[in-house]
This record gives structure tokens, sequence and C-alpha cells, in this order.
């Protein structure tokens, strides 16, 4: 059997959840991986368009394209209440003004910026750029306002800004469901038992970390980008969770939501597939 092809971010909860599988740690019963593609969520949201990875994170806004191609695992998701994406500005914005202001978004295929195009429809001069440029270029006034995720959500103060919309908050408020980020999705020709293997894999791994927290810390520092270890911390705190290890029914039904409330927005097209695999 070949490897597998495996993609995560270096953001801190990926790199918590898969240190243990891809460290020898845990049994991988029957599968094994390359060695790990560590790319920022867009980069490996723009990959599976392509069918690149057999194994890769996503934004659930990106598996809302692909969901032909890939299913989602229920082991792995980035998934909670107060954990979502903020809409961070100067502190002299004119919030009337949101119609005709450049927002930066981290990417046209994360859920962050399907989140503020659902808040905000009339808002279309959005700017792409990566996650961590976003609170710089709000700083300096090169766009009016940013959607910002990550440990930004951690920062954004040290930067002279102020927080327009909690998006999470605004997404919980109006569907009274956990806000779903990210997750785990894989290529449905692996098939059903190939495709089980993983996730289980997945969930060990998280367990594991959660069992030895200590002795993942050091992959975790080296693709934090010099990341404050306390912010480190937090963000694992946040991001990793009970929907981490298990989506369950209840973090099921919120991504089911969401799909459907970015298919009626006419921002993701029509699915054929269900988003858990199927024969």
């Amino acid at each position: 059997m070949l490897p597998l092809s495996l993609g995560y971010s270096p953001c801190p909860n990926d790199t918590y959840i898969f240190y243990a599988l891809t460290h020898g740690r845990v049994p991988l019963a029957g599968c094994r991986f390359g060695s790990p593609f560590l790319e920022d969520v867009e980069t490996l949201n723009s990959w599976a368009i392509k069918g690149r990875l057999d194994i890769t994170k996503l934004s659930f806004h990106a598996l809302g394209h692909v969901l032909d191609d890939y299913c989602v695992l229920s082991a792995g998701s980035a998934l909670g209440r107060g954990c979502g994406p903020l809409l961070v500005t100067r502190s002299d914005f004119d919030v009337c003004s949101l119609d005709d202001a450049r927002v930066a978004i981290p990417g046209k295929l994360t859920t962050a910026a399907m989140l503020f195009q659902m808040f905000s429809p009339g808002t279309t001069r959005l700017v792409q750029m990566r996650f961590d440029e976003i609170m710089g270029a709000v700083e300096r006034g090169d766009v009016d306002a940013g959607v910002i995720i990550h440990e930004s959500r951690f920062t954004y103060q040290d930067f002279g800004l102020v927080c327009l919309q909690d998006l999470g908050q605004w997404w919980e408020e109006t569907t009274d469901h956990p806000i779903p980020l990210g997750c785990i999705a894989a290529k449905r020709t692996l098939g059903k038992d190939c495709i089980a293997q993983v996730d289980s894999a997945i969930r060990s791994s998280i367990i594991w970390a959660d069992t030895y927290p200590g002795e993942c810390l050091g992959y975790i520092s080296e693709h934090a980008q010099e990341m404050d270890s306390q912010v480190m911390k937090s963000h694992i705190g946040l991001y990793v969770n009970e929907y981490s290890r298990d989506l369950g029914s209840d973090g099921l039904e919120a991504v089911e939501i969401f799909l459907r409330m970015g298919r009626e927005a006419g921002i993701l097209p029509s699915a054929r597939q269900d988003i858990t695999w199927q024969p």
C-alpha cells in the first residue's frame, strides 16, 4: 500500500493533534503516511480543490466545494463556542460605512470569509491576504477592517485594534450552534475501511497528546512562528476540545446548518454527497 499523503496547518491545535500520529506514538492499524505537508489552511483549501492530498485539514467553507471528492472525519475538527473569527478595525472606524469598506479576509475559501459574507453581504471590497498579515494591514490603514483567525484573537489589542463584531458570537446567536471552523477530510476513494482506520488513528493521536502534553511542546513550538508560550497554550485549549475528539451529532448538525446557509446565500454549490463517508 502506498503511503497516504497528509496535510495540516502549522498552527498549535493541528501540530498538537498530529504529533503522536506523525512521530510513531500511536499504532496506525494498517495505514501509513508519508511525510506531512504543513501549510497555511488556505493553501490546503486550494490543494483540495485540485484533489492533491489523501487526508487534509480544510476550512468548512472549502469543504462545501469539494464534497463530491472528500468526506469529513469525526476526529480532528476545530469547532466550538467562543472561538470564532473576529472582525477588527481601528478605533476611529465608522461602523456605518462597512458596506463601502475594504475588508481583509484570510483567503477566499476560509470559514472566516464565508462567515463575514453571511454577516455583511453588502461588503464587496474584500482583500485576500495571509491571516498573519491582516492585523498589521489594518493598523497601517492599508485596509479599513480585517477578519482575523487563529491566535490573532489573543493579540489584536497589541496592534491598537478593536473588535467590531465577534463573528462566532453572531453565528451562535443566529443558529444556537457551535461554530464549525475547520475539519480533517479524507478522499472518498480511500474507501470505508481505510477512512475508519485513519479516523481512529487521529483520535488516538489526540488522546495521546492529552495524556502526554509536554512531549508535544517542542514540535508545536517549532512550527508556531515564535508565538508566545501562553498564547500557544491558550490556542490549543480553545481549538482542541470535545468536538476535536468526536464531532458527534451536535457537531455534525452544526456543520450541516453552516453548509446549508452557505448554499442559501449563494456562496456554496449544491452537493450530491453527505458530509460523512457513504458507500
